[in-house]
């Protein structure tokens, strides 16, 4: 065990160093291509492995968002980018998220004051709702009752939390554990114990706080091994099951080996096959803003550890 928590603090020390660096990068203009390959590549550059691709989900996009291979989209002034980040250090993840208004010299031309007030609100209330889970968890504590204090949290902002995005347990080489960590009481009575690592994550919005699925996605995870007629999509199958078997990959990266429209035709045939499974981006239903805030715990007897702070 105590090596286990070596490498969740190392990713969370790793991340935290990322995720600063990231975010006093965030301005008017840049593209963000320029964001998630910044992100990608510093982790990298520790030794560590990239979790899942950089998310920049910007505005009303609430998750899932990352960069396709020449993705022409740039921040803009007022813009909520919501950047979440994920290391392993040997199969153990630390996952965290972060929303920034992006920052300009002529935000206040640009918005009311109650428009402005209204954004850092957004960004605030998902803060409050992580700050109340952090505090509610400890071993022994329902999944539900943690809901039950993020949405108390998130409504005394006037906002609502996105219902059907939750956090998560993770474990070894496993992203997404089994767990689900409610943004509401659900009811569900599942019950955190000691030394478990999950990621909780509020999302806040004035909007429904219902997120659908956007046509694009950008994101996968390799399921199982399928036989196909075309020799390029088998290939890139046994590549993606080579290197990507575990955690969530980027249509992107597969650009580096790949030619992009085949990569694009075959991530189309895999996805149809459920040889690979797409993450779609996710929006909220009525076009609202959203914000995240999201860090790693460690459950402890009498609270948590957080690797992400």
């Amino acid at each position: 065990m105590t090596d286990e928590i070596e490498c969740y603090e190392k990713a969370g020390k790793i991340l935290k160093k990322v995720r600063s660096d990231a975010s006093a990068m965030i301005k008017n203009g840049l593209p963000i291509l320029d964001l998630v390959e910044f992100v990608e590549g510093e982790i990298l550059k520790t030794g560590a492995g990239i979790a899942f691709p950089c998310n920049v989900s910007v505005n009303e996009i609430a998750a899932h968002y990352t960069s396709p291979a020449h993705d022409t989209n740039k921040l803009v002034t007022g813009d909520l980018v919501k950047l979440d980040i994920g290391v392993e250090v040997e199969g153990y993840i630390a996952d965290s998220a972060v929303t920034i208004m992006v920052p300009g010299d002529n935000i206040e031309e640009l918005y009311t004051e109650e428009e402005l007030e209204l954004r850092q609100n957004i960004i605030d209330a998902s803060a409050a709702g992580l700050e109340a889970a952090i505090s509610t968890v400890r071993a022994g504590v329902k999944v539900c009752d943690i809901g039950e204090a993020v949405n108390e949290a998130i409504s005394s902002y006037g906002m609502n939390p996105i219902l059907n995005l939750t956090g998560h347990s993770l474990e070894h080489w496993n992203l997404h554990a089994g767990i689900s960590v409610p943004n509401y009481n659900n009811n569900d009575p599942t019950i955190l114990e000691e030394g478990q690592a999950v990621a909780i994550e509020p999302f806040a919005t004035p909007g429904d706080g219902i997120v659908n699925d956007c046509p694009e996605a950008y994101i996968f995870s390799f399921l199982r091994d399928r036989p196909f007629r075309l020799k390029s999509t088998q290939r890139m199958l046994k590549h993606i099951e080579k290197n990507y078997n575990a955690l969530p990959f980027s249509g992107r990266w597969l650009t580096q080996d790949f030619n992009e429209h085949r990569v694009n035709v075959a991530l189309q045939q895999l996805g149809e096959a459920m040889a690979i499974y797409p993450y779609a981006a996710l929006k909220e239903r009525t076009g609202a803003l959203v914000s995240q805030k999201e860090h790693t715990l460690i459950v402890e007897s009498d609270g948590c550890q957080i690797t992400t702070l």
